[in-house]
């Protein structure tokens, strides 16, 4: 669908602003990967940039916490991120404006990169797990109340407020909320004790590519500061990344004893987010690694 005059009107403007001279956008071009929004590359006398339309802006502030979380990874030097140019509303739709990557082909170093990068990353810390403000996993609102303790937010910001969803919308029952309960008592002696790290929050295979240059760039986050565990088992919820990923990361920063053994524990979350977005086999998956659990 083309895009509004209006809208193309204000990601001239936004752009204008950006590289300081007049912006003439000669073309939109839908691209596919947006399951949630409608993606397009535009082509312009200054070059290409990629824009994120929400029509009818039906996720409020959702392009708002992307902005955010964007900016934050994008500040620790880390990884490539693509740069935020602007967030918006115009024509009955939210936007969000970002630097294009030309596509490239993974080479040699390409995981080991990708994994010694992550680390990099994930070394960045909080005081807390958490994060300042909420924001969104898919479509579902993502709560990221602060809290000393890693079980008690994996608890109360992760599991329980998918696992009431589920119930309400009835792809849970009683038993599963039950078994969900016995799974908490024992959360706080399941995870190593580590220091609250900064997380992409939605690392699977869709939310990565391969730049011009050879190199890892991460898209579509939902940051907070989590054990990083969690970045990791989703890394192998679809499966995707190479066994180069694994070894360059655990050179870097070797992950704790049994993280393989959490890695269902650890995918519970995006399971039941799963299980909210789409129902069907999700919900055996959540109920097979509870009985293992429980």
């Amino acid at each position: 669908m083309p895009l509004p005059t209006a809208l193309l009107d204000q990601l001239g403007q936004d752009l204008e602003r950006h590289t300081g001279k007049p912006v003439d956008i000669q073309d939109a071009v839908a691209v596919g990967g947006g399951s949630i929004n409608d993606c397009y590359r535009l082509h312009t006398d200054a070059g290409s940039f990629f824009v994120k339309v929400d029509p009818g802006a039906a996720h409020p502030r959702m392009f708002e916490a992307e902005a955010d979380g964007l900016r934050r990874l994008r500040a620790t030097g880390t990884i490539r991120i693509p740069d935020v140019i602007a967030v918006g509303e115009a024509s009955n739709s939210s936007f969000l404006l970002l630097e294009h990557f030309e596509q490239g082909t993974q080479g040699p170093a390409f995981w080991a990169d990708f994994g010694r990068s992550l680390a990099r990353m994930h070394g960045h810390t909080s005081a807390s797990f958490g994060l300042d403000r909420d924001n969104y996993i898919g479509s579902l609102r993502q709560t990221n109340t602060a809290c000393a303790a890693w079980a008690d937010f994996f608890i109360t910001q992760r599991l329980e407020p998918q696992v009431k969803t589920a119930c309400d919308r009835d792809r849970l029952g009683a038993g599963d909320a039950l078994r969900f309960e016995q799974l908490y008592a024992q959360v706080p002696s399941l995870f190593p004790a580590e220091p609250p790290a900064l997380l992409h929050g939605d690392l699977w295979n869709g939310n990565f590519l391969c730049d011009a240059s050879g190199l890892p760039v991460l898209i579509d986050p939902a940051v907070y500061y989590g054990h990083r565990e969690m970045d990791i088992a989703m890394t192998l919820l679809f499966g995707g990344f190479d066994d180069a990923f694994y070894d360059a990361y655990n050179s870097a920063w070797p992950l704790e004893t049994g993280w393989r053994e959490r890695v269902d524990l650890c995918n519970l979350y995006p399971l039941m987010v799963h299980v909210n977005l789409f129902g069907g086999r999700y919900v055996e998956q959540v109920r097979s690694i509870l009985q293992r659990f429980t």
